[in-house]
């Protein structure tokens, strides 16, 4: 039987990504990602509220290290892996669980200073390595179609 374990979040960094090392040297960042979303309120007034759900995202090898010192509290971000839940039993032989994304693919929303409009890097798995790819720039509406379109000549704005 097939199966598929994939995550799509799209949400706002809850802290600065922190780096760590495993004893065996393999880089590990985490941070803690707040995703928002409307439900209808429990007052059974047909209000809306908004939530927030919030999850801990992990990074490893060359994406923690390149990727942690960017992650800073409130950075909007796109983040893409597969979930994984850990279990231990605490002093008290109480066990708990703890259910966090492994990203494959991250990428930076916003522009520069983490705000507005703009792109940033895409990291993270197809292809060799975690390097960046390539930044696209969005053309403009009459490149997009192709042709001597002029912006002006477009039925919308």
């Amino acid at each position: 039987m097939a199966s598929l374990n994939k995550v799509m979040l799209i949400g706002n960094a809850g802290k600065d990504a922190e780096l760590r090392y495993t004893a065996g040297g393999t880089a590990m960042a985490e941070f803690s990602l707040a995703v928002n979303y409307r439900r209808r309120s429990q007052g059974g007034d047909g209000s809306f509220e908004d939530a927030t759900e919030w999850f801990t995202v992990k990074l490893f090898d060359k994406m923690a290290e390149n990727l942690s010192q960017y992650i800073t509290k409130g950075k909007p971000l796109y983040v893409e892996g597969r979930l994984q839940t850990r279990n231990w039993d605490d002093d008290q032989g109480v066990k708990h669980y703890k259910t966090e994304v492994i990203a494959q693919q991250l990428q930076l929303l916003g522009g520069r200073d983490g705000g507005g409009d703009g792109g940033g890097g895409n990291w993270g798995g197809g292809g060799g390595g975690n390097a960046p790819a390539q930044q696209q720039q969005s053309p403009g509406p009459a490149s997009s179609l192709g042709g001597d379109i002029d912006v002006d000549d477009l039925p919308f704005e």
